[in-house]
């Protein structure tokens, strides 16, 4: 596949994380940051805040579960086609701490017909694994974005640059 193909496939993926992004209630409650997102893989991250901890004082599993489902949300969209989680599971290795930057690192593993899987990795701010979440995912149909929109922005920023 030429540079143009993939620098186009990652200019739509990126435009459609940034659409969900956008649409989401959770995202502004909870500070979620779309850090980057391409052709199959995605970043987000989160600030572990007081009201996000469990009554042990660390990241409460849901939260961790929710920035990585969040991530998994935009890798399996990225190909432009509605998608949805189909399920999900995670195995939590360390605690995440109040004031903590968490991050989410989503990838695609394999994607065939209607089905896909994907692997996320929750990192510490000092690199250690604080979750590994697997999804697989279900493809309903339909376009999330115009994909004429995305070329035409595209366009536009390589003319300004």
């Amino acid at each position: 596949m030429s540079t143009e193909n993939l620098d186009r496939r990652d200019a739509m993926a990126k435009a459609v994380a940034k659409k969900l992004h956008s649409l989401e209630g959770t995202s502004p409650a909870w500070d979620l940051k779309l850090e980057d997102a391409g052709f199959g893989w995605a970043r987000v991250s989160m600030i572990i805040r007081a009201d996000m901890l469990n009554g042990l004082g660390t990241a409460h599993g849901g939260m961790i579960f929710s920035l990585a489902d969040t991530a998994f949300a935009y890798v399996c969209n990225s190909r432009n086609v509605a998608t949805f989680a189909q399920h999900a599971s995670i195995s939590f290795l360390s605690a995440g701490r109040e004031g903590e930057r968490l991050t989410a690192e989503a990838r695609e593993d394999a994607a065939e017909g209607r089905t896909g899987v994907y692997s996320v990795r929750v990192i510490g701010e000092d690199g250690r694994v604080v979750a590994i979440f697997q999804g697989l995912s279900r493809t309903a149909g339909g376009p999330i974005i115009n994909e004429m929109l995305v070329d035409e922005a595209q366009t536009h920023e390589e003319t300004n640059d």
